[in-house]
């Protein structure tokens, strides 16, 4: 089978398409066709070896010092069951469904435990939409609904609103019934359209220096802003950061100890009941994936390449089989 691997960090060209043997499904393992995998910002930093703060040290330690010690990138994917290890009991030989994975997903075939963040498709999604759902919208889940446990007629201000994760906060924030406004400064009108009802373009307004306070400041971007945030909380407001620093976790651990404003970060494990309530909030309409760019499996550089502009207005999707539609596609 192909895969896409990268046997050194590095730019995109680091990347190249091998041939391998085709796993087989282990008893409690599901074996999928992928059809589907989006590039995220996790797997640019896995094959770029790019880690943020005191986590490059602990990241290249787990995953390797001088070169990866897994090849086989890509965390999310989208296909169909083609075989079934004779433990497993939520998935049936045919089922399409879609996940994540800590890596392999680059590859034709992925051999995944049914315990993990694996679940059945969206009904109303086709592949390369719900390839390019789980990894955000886990993430804004957990962050949102289970850390900050946002509740209904609360402020959330998602800043980074127009990156991967920021698209997907704004749908589920706004899901949880929160007023939600978006920091950005590009695809306004796209973040409008997914349910903020405000949004701010940080090159021209500084949110912290207006009166506004918002109980929850989801921030998506790289460092710990909460001493810059701070005065923009509300009086017991929760500061979220997806990205975790030496500061931030004493602020963490003071914060903690005081009745007012906390300072917050974390680890989205996603594991499949998670991804459960993901496929249902897209069934419901809830939560919809942004698809700027498609690539077939050949031009996984490209992909890569695209997504390092930084400037596309929604996920970039590597297409592994030439129909994107479960409905039109064999076994």
């Amino acid at each position: 089978m192909r895969v896409a691997t990268n046997r050194n960090y590095g730019n995109p060209t680091v990347l190249a398409i091998d041939e391998v043997a085709q796993p087989l499904a282990g008893p409690d393992q599901i074996l999928v066709r992928v059809h589907a995998s989006a590039i995220t910002q996790g797997d640019r930093r896995l094959r770029a070896g790019d880690f943020p703060g005191f986590i490059g040290v602990l990241g290249r330690l787990m995953l390797g010092v001088s070169r990866p010690r897994h090849t086989v990138g890509g965390s999310t994917f989208a296909g169909r069951v083609v075989a079934i290890g004779d433990k497993v009991k939520r998935f049936r030989i045919g089922d399409d469904v879609f996940g994540v994975v800590m890596r392999g997903a680059y590859a034709d075939y992925l051999a995944v435990s049914e315990t993990r963040a694996v679940a059945t498709m969206p009904t109303n999604v086709g592949y390369a939409e719900a390839a390019a759902i789980p990894y955000g919208a886990s993430t804004a889940l957990v962050f949102l609904r289970d850390m900050a446990k946002v509740q209904p007629g609360e402020r959330v201000l998602v800043v980074g609103a127009s990156g991967g994760v920021g698209r997907m906060a704004v749908q589920v924030a706004k899901h949880l019934g929160a007023h939600v406004t978006g920091v950005l400064g590009r695809d306004a009108e796209l973040v409008r359209d997914l349910g903020a009802d405000e949004v701010i373009d940080y090159t021209t307004e500084n949110f912290t220096e207006t009166q506004e306070k918002w109980d929850v400041i989801f921030d998506t971007t790289q460092g710990n802003h909460f001493r810059a945030y701070r005065a923009a909380l509300s009086a017991k407001g929760r500061y979220l950061s997806l990205y975790v620093t030496i500061r931030l976790v004493l602020e963490m651990a003071w914060t903690a100890l005081r009745d007012g404003k906390r300072a917050m970060a974390g680890v989205a494990l996603g594991g499949s009941s998670v991804t459960e309530d993901v496929r249902d909030l897209v069934e419901a309409g809830a939560v919809r994936a942004i698809i700027a760019r498609r690539f077939s499996f050949d031009r996984i550089v490209e992909g890569h390449q695209a997504l390092e502009t930084g400037k596309l207005p929604g996920s970039v999707v590597v297409e592994l089989s030439r129909s994107s539609s479960p409905t039109r596609l064999a076994v």
